[in-house]
């Protein structure tokens, strides 16, 4: 595992528990060590309840004070001892008879934690019904005052490396959709400005052209002046002939 399920709930926890440097911390959640200091300065991760590694079973508490004590030392998760649960790789996912009751506290969880996972991909990893999510996202489960958001990995319903993975792929998703959206966005500005300016440029010529079709009328008067009097001057000059 290269970094914890909730990386920012650990973090949040470590900080506000241990005396761990920020280094130590960012290394073992997988953020970077000016966004661990944010979350101590309280501008990252607001709100955010902290989640402890030892309950979690990734740290032990052993490991912890031994990095507090030497700041060179970095934290390192407990190994798994046990085995990942092996699954055929077609057909429906199978999930045991004892196990299957605890399949709306681990939907629930996951709509608490991750709300941007698509129903479609909670029903595929831990093989449950869009009406079973629909009622707890609803609170119209028959047994809702019973359920309580449970990590479904703890509870067996799926391996760490599958909700991992999916987790990954919906963050993915997330950051592509806004990049677009913000594509989007700077375009229809940039479109803006070009039409605004294009407006005002074709505001000035018009102003341009009314302006010299003003001094063309002014000036006509003086040519027909010129013209009557040079008529004139020819007429007398044929009658003195």
């Amino acid at each position: 595992m290269s970094k914890p399920l909730m990386p920012k709930a650990t973090a949040v926890w470590l900080v506000e528990n241990t005396t761990l440097t920020f280094e130590q911390i960012a290394l073992f959640c997988g953020l970077h060590a000016l966004e661990v200091q944010a979350i101590a300065d309280g501008d990252v991760a607001v709100g955010i309840v902290g989640k402890n590694p030892t309950v979690q079973g990734i740290l032990t508490a052993e490991d912890i004070k031994e990095c507090e004590e030497n700041p060179q030392k970095t934290l390192s998760f407990v190994a798994n001892d046990v085995p990942e649960v092996q699954r055929r790789s077609k057909g429906p996912r199978y999930t045991a008879v004892t196990k299957r009751a605890d399949k709306p506290d681990g939907i629930a969880y996951l709509l608490k934690y991750y709300p941007d996972i698509p129903d479609a991909q909670i029903i595929k990893l831990l093989g449950t019904t869009k009406n079973t999510i629909d009622s707890i996202r609803k609170r119209t489960h028959l047994n809702i005052t019973n359920i309580k958001p449970t990590d479904p990995v703890q509870l067996g319903l799926c391996t760490r490396s599958d909700l991992d993975a999916l987790i990954q792929k919906v963050e993915a998703a997330k950051a592509r959709a806004e990049a677009r959206a913000e594509a989007r966005t700077e375009e229809k500005r940039t479109r803006g400005e070009k039409s605004k300016a294009k407006g005002e440029g074709t505001g000035a010529q018009a102003g341009t052209d009314a302006e010299d079709t003003e001094n063309t009328d002014e000036t006509m008067p003086d040519n027909d002046v010129n013209r009557f009097d040079g008529n004139a001057m020819a007429t007398n000059s044929g009658e003195a002939a």
